[in-house]
């Protein structure tokens, strides 16, 4: 028997255990193939929502496709984090008093994969608490032994077809890692800054010309002067030289259009070795590249004896100091300036001219960008592909080597001379090159970046060229799902290497995601307090071990004191358990294509109160069924108009979800459900079915329910599997998983195609009264006499047929009247297009007090409703507010507008 309540925390471990035990996620036998990649969390990462949404997503299809018979493959898997999982074993070894310096690489790596057994598997963990049924026997790491050699095996090729290179090139460079990273490790940071004015005398005049700059410190890398070629100020100065301050070099002016004359001066300097903007005119006009920095971050040989060694972070006051005292400087002028930050380390991202490994992306663009314009694969929403269009259309060579340990090592070695060699070990380089042990090699020290071995995992970790026949059936995948984020670090590589590696493309479509934030739609940030753990909504947290959890990483006290004061407002009690259904419920109806989601509790209060009804439900069916022997043959024998509606409007959900999950419309999907389960199940259907209790309804009950379940099952997988159980234990189901239980079809079973619209015109004489009731606070215990004169004939008969049922619904007693109205006076009129209520209630209410509290009441919504229009009417809200919160208010003046003009008809009922 069905516990009284719904207690998710009892029920989601055991649940999922037994889908692992029984092997529910592994593929099974079909002919036809539905496959997806998880996009690999880092193995150092825990869930945030922005996981737990898109893993929801995912898992929603899967276990769609996999309830309409398909072969389905979820490939899971986690990704080795280069940078990310080296700076936490490191701090792991500084907490533990080990100093990574006296390390050999060998014993670091050793000690990262220690870690890596210990902690590494705490997300994939923390993935099946939302219910995940990924195929986790298959579950991989971008540094299992099969997945390096594949790495390893693609860079040697790539090399031998001269796409990949070694060059010195200027590349993003974190100071503290000592490595190069990628554009996506770098933060853009707004701050106030200076522009900075100081002279440079023209060479043989007295002239200067004056230059502004936000780094005036790397004025020692500079090698020219560049004006616009259409700014008339400056056109005397065309093929002059000036000279650098300070250390009295000449480097030349030079025209291009990259200047904006209203940019400071008109008059820029540039230093090609330390700005990526200024390294593009260096290479257009031949200019030197003078490199100022040690990779420390620390002056080198090239600037001023004076400031060799110092920091260049630290040393732009003592140069404007110097500089003034020779005149050279002439002001600061505020500025608003953009900072690049390592994501990782908080340092000035410098960029740095060092030796690197490179890839050539144009003809893989080329190739990228063909697929895409030919349809093979596809955006949702489809905006995107400008985006993607306009990144491949202007790449760059792939910086791919990063100066860290732990990563895929490049398979290349050197001799003393420095010749390089590129092959899977020492000795098949010898083999290969044909070279004598008397040659010493030495490999390449360096590790590829983490998008490198990233690019690959849509075919790596399907057994290509191992398993051929595994590799055909689930190559390509159907489907990616992912952020905007990573469109051109992650989604635009895989793409260029599936097609360069399989000749085939990785997916046929890509759905792409927004962002989760706050319920304000503010980004979720440790910093701000306002991010949310998902696994806290599912299983609830105290107000004490939130306010921990949100500041105890936090150094600054006015962060922590802003934090406390905003989670005790927002959480006075901390977080209730929700259970993972309601999570999952609640990104389902938010998910909107390409839209960000505004995450609010109170929206999940909701989904769990919908999964308590839903089990109330089930619960009630199967108290009342618990006798009956269910046989699965349905007929209309002796069925009800009602029995007949429910069916026809399950069948419209069942369409609606085939519909809305072809289009990745969730939000559709999970609001068609919630409508019907909520609405018209459990509000009206089952209400009627307590009315009868014949073995037709207790079938028609049974039936609903198995395809109710069926049908919710991909969103909340938990509680439709623990139903399921029940009714499996009762002998109302064959299989005893839901998982593995087929998606129901439409039956059809009505061929009266005015069912809805008969059944809709019962309900609305029946609401009519409730509301009624409701408005002048008529006791539901309190019966009274309603006659109704009815104009259509359909409606007459039903009603005629079921006067019991609206009797007992709507606690009346009701006469059906021809043509007239009552003798007596003592009624409210309601009337409708098909029919004319008179409510026997005068006698039961105080006519004056109720149009009083009537007439206040329509005051107060009046009010309300002043406020919306407002609203509405101000341009500055409807330019900034977003869009939901606009069709929120739409929707809200509506209903506000609808209720006032009920209570107004019943003002007017009542006068009368």
């Amino acid at each position: 028997m069905m516990n009284k309540q719904y207690k998710p925390k009892e029920i989601e471990k055991r649940i999922y255990e037994d889908w692992e035990k029984n092997k529910s996620f592994s593929p099974k036998e079909s002919t036809s193939k539905f496959s997806i990649v998880l996009p690999p969390p880092n193995v150092t990462g825990t869930l945030h929502m922005g996981h737990a949404f898109q893993h929801t997503i995912i898992d929603v299809l899967v276990r769609y496709h996999r309830m309409l018979g398909k072969s389905v493959l979820w490939q899971p898997g986690t990704d080795h984090a280069g940078i990310a999982t080296q700076l936490v074993v490191e701090n792991r070894l500084s907490s533990q008093g080990k100093d990574i310096n006296n390390l050999s690489r060998e014993e670091f790596i050793d000690e990262v994969w220690k870690w890596k057994d210990i902690s590494g598997n705490t997300i994939i963990n923390q993935t099946k608490r939302i219910g995940s049924s990924a195929d986790w026997s298959r579950n991989r790491f971008t540094m299992d032994e099969g997945l390096s050699d594949t790495v390893k095996n693609i860079f040697i090729q790539l090399y031998d077809d001269n796409l990949i290179y070694r060059g010195n090139r200027l590349v993003n460079w974190d100071i503290k890692l000592q490595t190069a990273v990628s554009d996506l490790e770098v933060l853009s940071e707004e701050k106030e800054g200076f522009l900075y004015h100081l002279k440079y005398k023209i060479v043989g005049s007295d002239e200067c010309v004056i230059v502004a700059t936000t780094r005036p410190e790397t004025l020692f890398g500079d090698t020219a002067v560049c004006i616009n070629p259409t700014d008339n100020r400056y056109k005397h100065l065309v093929g002059k030289k000036v000279m650098i301050p300070m250390i009295h070099k000449e480097i030349p002016i030079i025209l291009d259009e990259i200047v904006d004359k209203e940019f400071g001066t008109g008059c820029l300097k540039i230093t090609p070795a330390h700005d990526f903007n200024d390294y593009k005119v260096g290479k257009k006009h031949k200019l030197p590249f003078i490199n100022i920095l040690n990779k420390d971050g620390t002056l080198n040989d090239n600037v001023d004896k004076a400031y060799i060694g110092k920091n260049i972070h630290d040393v732009r006051d003592q140069l404007i100091g110097d500089l003034d005292k020779i005149d050279a400087f002439v002001e600061k002028v505020p500025y608003k300036t953009t900072v690049p930050v390592g994501e990782r380390t908080g340092e000035i991202i410098e960029p740095l001219l060092t030796n690197q490994w490179f890839m050539n992306m144009k003809d893989l663009a080329n190739d990228g960008i063909e697929v895409v314009k030919n349809g093979k694969v596809t955006f949702v929403p489809d905006h995107w592909e400008k985006i993607y269009f306009n990144w491949l259309e202007n790449i760059e060579d792939w910086c791919i080597s990063r100066q860290i340990m732990w990563g895929h090592r490049i398979p290349a070695w050197y001799d003393h001379k420095g010749n390089i060699y590129v092959g899977e070990s020492e000795e098949s380089i010898r083999k290969k090159y044909d070279l004598s042990n008397n040659i010493e090699l030495n490999q390449d020290i360096d590790v590829l970046d983490t998008w490198f071995s990233s690019a690959l995992w849509p075919f790596s970790t399907l057994d290509w060229k191992k398993n051929d026949a595994f590799f055909e059936k689930y190559y390509p995948t159907n489907l990616l799902v992912t952020g905007f984020d990573i469109i051109f670090f992650w989604v635009a590589r895989m793409i260029m290497m599936s097609i360069k590696f399989t000749n085939n493309i990785p997916f046929n479509k890509i759905y792409i995601h927004g962002l989760v934030r706050d319920a304000e739609g503010k980004k979720m940030s440790k910093s701000i307090g306002n991010v949310i753990d998902p696994l806290d909504v599912i299983d609830g947290i105290t107000l004490d071990d939130l306010l921990e959890k949100r500041t105890g990483s936090l150094i600054s006290e006015k962060q922590k004191t802003n934090v406390i004061k905003k989670t005790k407002k927002e959480f006075p009690n901390g977080i209730k358990e929700f259970g993972a259904d309601a999570l999952r419920f609640n990104f389902c109806a938010m998910a909107s294509t390409g839209r960000d989601i505004n995450f609010d509790l109170k929206r999940i209060e909701g989904y769990r109160n919908f999964c308590n009804k839903l089990w109330n439900a089930s619960r009630f069916i199967m108290l009342t069924c618990n006798d009956y022997h269910y046989e699965e043959n349905l007929t209309t024998t002796d069925a009800t108009i009602f029995d007949k509606w429910i069916m026809y409007k399950l069948d419209y959900v069942i369409s609606d979800f085939k519909k809305y999950s072809s289009t990745y419309r969730f939000d559709l999907m999970a609001n068609s459900i919630y409508e019907f389960v909520w609405n018209e199940y459990c509000d009206w259907y089952l209400e009627i079915a307590k009315n009868n209790t014949s073995d037709t309804t207790k079938k028609f009950l049974i039936y609903s329910l198995i395809r109710i379940l069926k049908i919710c099952h991909p969103i909340i997988p938990f509680i439709t599997e623990e139903i399921w159980s029940e009714l499996s234990r009762n002998d109302f189901v064959s299989e005893d998983s839901l998982t593995n239980s087929s998606f129901p079809s439409q039956v059809r079973i009505s061929k009266e195609n005015d069912i809805d619209n008969r059944v809709t015109d019962i309900k609305e004489v029946i609401k009519k009264i409730r509301k009624t009731r409701t408005e002048l606070g008529i006791h539901p215990k309190n019966n009274f006499k309603v006659e109704i004169v009815i104009s259509n004939r359909v409606l007459a008969g039903d009603v005629l047929d079921n006067i019991m049922l609206v009797n007992s619904l709507s606690g009346i007693e009701l006469t059906i009247m021809d043509e007239e109205e009552p003798e007596s006076n003592d009624f409210i009129q309601l009337i409708d297009s098909k029919f004319t209520l008179y409510l026997h209630i005068k006698n039961m209410i105080n006519i004056k007090n109720e149009i009083n509290k009537i007439e206040n009441n329509i005051l107060h919504l009046e009010s309300v409703l002043k406020k919306i229009d407002t609203k509405l009417n101000n341009k500055s809200f409807i330019e900034k507010a977003p869009s939901e919160i606009i069709n929120q208010n739409i929707s809200n003046r509506e209903k506000i507008s609808n209720e006032i003009l009920s209570l107004e008809n019943l003002k007017s009922n009542l006068s009368n």
